[in-house]
């Protein structure tokens, strides 16, 4: 048998709080834990590492704009804005003042935190569309003076030059060191997510979401809880523009532009909203499809398009394949891949029988 839920009693409240109360769940867990700790990094290249690198940065940024839209039902498009403040924030603070990583990362977040909650003020009297246009706003904003302003940018072409993580005076350089430095913070993302949206902060957020005028006639804080989500969002976002910015060497606003923004929205979109699981679903789906796309473009492409026209439809083929898929995951399964997973996780709940 799959499943021995009838068999699992909880006796206190803290087995009930449980995060994996299942044994099964926690045995799964720790089989996908020691695969990716000890068997990935053993097993695979340097290419395939990474990939996976790649999909750990963006599982950190889609979780926090997933507490955002998903759990709070607040539109962002400018989450791709905060990233670079947490990326140009820790830029300088590790070539100015030669801060490590351990505090350049945590402050890059704190200042993507202040700058999101300033940006969400206005959450306080408008909301959907309007909300949504006031993070482009703020997306606009924060680009023009990160390219004007020397003093945060660094002067030509707003790029700067970022030294690798270094652990006990050791450069972490190779992908599989990286791949351990990320997934240390990836680990500590997800399972701070998990737990937030499971605890009082969580449960208000989600009432806000459902219904904020109820909510606030229970007692809470509405424009309290949705500064507190643009802040945690945007710290999500702040800590991802820093491993960005030490995964690639350099902080450069090019990483960050509106596009970025749409990318984060579409793994949400596709991985589930209101969902941490999802958020995974959506950083992988999204940072595997540039690959697949061009991987199959390379096979098959010459059966369609001569080469010139390869080297024009490439590159907006995957605009075109992003928008197409967040239409279909809208119209036929608007909960996303997380959705696809819950209808095959209880249909193994209930095996062998259909009822």
């Amino acid at each position: 048998m799959f499943h021995r839920e009838s068999g699992v009693f909880k006796t206190s409240y803290r087995g009930d709080m449980a995060l994996y109360p299942l044994p099964i769940a926690k045995w799964t867990v720790g089989i996908i834990a020691a695969i990716f700790i000890v068997v990935a990094p053993l097993a695979l290249d340097d290419y395939y590492l990474s990939i996976l690198n790649l999909i750990m940065i963006a599982c950190v940024g889609a979780i926090g704009l997933n507490i955002l839209v998903g759990y709070t039902g607040q539109i962002s498009i400018g989450h791709a804005a905060f990233m670079s403040v947490g990326a140009y924030t820790a830029a300088n603070l590790a070539t100015k003042l030669g801060w490590d990583f351990w505090l350049t990362l945590p402050a890059g977040g704190l200042m993507a935190a202040a700058i999101g909650a300033l940006v969400g003020v206005p959450s306080l009297r408008i909301k959907g569309l309007y909300l949504a246009i006031a993070t482009l706003a703020g997306q606009l904003i924060i680009e023009w003076t990160i390219n004007h302003v020397p003093a945060i940018s660094g002067g030509t072409q707003a790029s700067i030059e970022v030294p690798k993580p270094a652990l006990f005076g050791y450069e972490l350089k190779s992908q599989g060191e990286l791949y351990g430095f990320l997934l240390f913070f990836t680990i500590i993302a997800i399972v701070g997510a998990l737990n937030l949206v499971r605890s009082r902060i969580g449960r208000a957020f989600v009432a806000i979401r459902d219904q904020d005028i109820a909510a606030e006639i229970i007692g809470i804080s509405i424009f309290r809880y949705k500064l507190l989500a643009f802040a945690i969002s945007s710290f999500y976002a702040g800590v991802t523009g820093v491993l960005y910015t030490y995964y690639l060497g350099i902080a450069n606003y090019e990483q960050f532009q509106l596009v970025t923004s749409i990318d984060y929205l579409a793994m949400i979109i596709i991985g589930g909203l209101g969902s941490i699981l999802g958020s995974i679903f959506g950083a992988v789906f999204i940072t595997l499809l540039p690959t697949f796309l061009r991987n199959f473009m390379e096979s098959f492409g010459g059966l369609f398009f001569t080469d010139a026209e390869l080297a024009t439809v490439v590159p907006y083929l995957r605009l075109t394949v992003f928008g197409l898929l967040i239409i279909f995951f809208l119209v036929v399964e608007p909960e996303g891949l997380n959705r696809l997973w819950r209808n095959i996780r209880n249909y193994f709940r209930v095996w062998p029988f259909s009822y």
